[in-house]
């Protein structure tokens, strides 16, 4: 509801930090950083809490989503799913309206693919978060309730049985 085109330096990183989550394709972890370093950087862009209270934010969310036990480990201990967990932690510990999602799949088998996307639907749904998920998996798209099509630059919605 907000036009943030015309935003720019620290209010337009703000906007994006606030606003908006980004899980990649390739996960985009920093290498040499915890697990809870990589979730507590969006607070400390985003947020005026303290330091502390950053990293308690941030266990929870990566308890939340199944990691709780691996808060020390760095991207290159984690296995594929894990550092996807990560990422999804980080996109959604800001609370954002909206996520956007760019192929989160990919790098990964059909059985993790099917439980981050499960995940991410499940963790949108608590934080009252929008999910925007660019794909070519179709094996995930029964997991969502809309999905659009574009082809050659036109958008359209697929009509479905238990579409909303």
């Amino acid at each position: 509801g907000r036009d943030v085109r015309g935003l720019s330096g620290r209010a337009r990183d703000l906007a994006r930090g606030r606003d908006i989550g980004f899980v990649f394709q390739q996960f985009n972890l920093l290498p040499g950083r915890t697990a809870l370093e990589q979730v507590v950087m969006p607070l400390m862009y985003a947020d005026g809490r303290m330091f502390w209270r950053r990293r308690e934010l941030a266990a929870e969310m990566l308890e939340r989503v199944g990691l709780g036990g691996r808060l020390e480990s760095k991207p290159e201990k984690l296995s594929g799913g894990e550092q996807q967990r990560v990422a999804i932690a980080r996109a959604l510990i800001n609370r954002p309206p909206v996520v956007l999602a760019d192929e989160p799949t990919a790098p990964l088998d059909s059985e993790r693919a099917l439980a981050v996307i499960r995940l991410l639907n499940q963790m949108a749904r608590q934080f009252h978060t929008a999910i925007i998920v660019v794909t070519h998996d179709e094996k995930i798209l029964p997991t969502f309730k809309r999905i659009y099509h574009i082809r050659d630059g036109v958008a359209f919605e697929e009509a479905g049985e238990g579409r909303a």
